[in-house]
């Protein structure tokens, strides 16, 4: 039978480590806590980090900041549970969720003003997906949430796997990719959905964390190659129109 309580020997942590998370004893101070550490941008490609990884690389992204809430909330006899939504034409997101008098809310990890945290006033799992649903959008401006899973409990798997891999955690990942998902709104109904306007736009770009210089220097080259294929691809046409 799984562990109410997750011990430092349990989870495999130094006692530097173990305390960095026992001191976290509320939900809103794990989210404070995630918030604090700067966004992961992931700039030699993809990533998983362990709880471990991210203590000591100081940067996360959605799943790496919810396996560390996680982490937390076992430390302080809460279930471990991930809550993924799949998206279409977008990334998908993970957070951390947990319960209040019967109420469900989320620790959330993203750099935006969206996806952040929710406070447990939520009925039902389903109920605590669409609150995120209006805000989900990618950067067309399209609402792109789809579905959510069933919670995952990390207690089922080896905290060696996600807490203190030193490789990324893809385990993790095909975990929550095999757990069953459940549609937020039917097909037909994708037509009726309003892009996002041009204020809720501006204000998506607003970032908690700047991204490091190598990062915005590869931006900044993707962007020129974008408009010299674009104005190629304009040159191209004019000669066409031109013959």
């Amino acid at each position: 039978m799984p562990k109410r309580f997750a011990a430092r020997h349990d989870l495999g942590l130094t006692p530097a480590e173990f305390r960095a998370l026992a001191r976290l004893d509320r939900p809103e101070k794990i989210q404070a806590f995630v918030d604090a550490i700067p966004a992961n941008y992931e700039p030699d490609g993809d990533t998983v980090l362990s709880v471990r990884e991210v203590l000591r690389q100081r940067r996360a992204h959605c799943i790496e900041g919810a396996m560390l809430a996680a982490a937390a909330l076992w430390i302080r006899g809460e279930r471990p549970l991930l809550l993924d939504f799949e998206a279409v034409r977008d990334s998908d997101h993970v957070v951390a969720v947990f319960r209040r008098h019967g109420r469900w809310g989320a620790i959330s990890k993203t750099n935006h003003v969206t996806l952040r945290w929710r406070d447990p006033v939520y009925r039902s799992l389903r109920e605590l997906a669409m609150s995120y649903f209006h805000e989900y959008a990618n950067r067309r401006g399209e609402k792109t949430l789809r579905t959510y899973s069933r919670t995952v409990d990390l207690r089922g798997v080896d905290p060696k796997l996600w807490v203190t891999n030193g490789e990324n955690c893809w385990e993790v990942v095909e975990r929550l990719q095999a757990t069953r998902h459940y549609r937020l709104l039917a097909r037909r109904a994708e037509g009726d959905l309003r892009t996002r306007d041009r204020l809720e736009r501006r204000a998506n770009a607003l970032r908690d964390h700047r991204p490091p210089a190598r990062v915005r220097r590869r931006w900044a080259a993707r962007r020129a190659a974008a408009k010299r294929a674009a104005a190629k691809r304009a040159a191209a046409r004019a000669r066409r129109r031109a013959r």
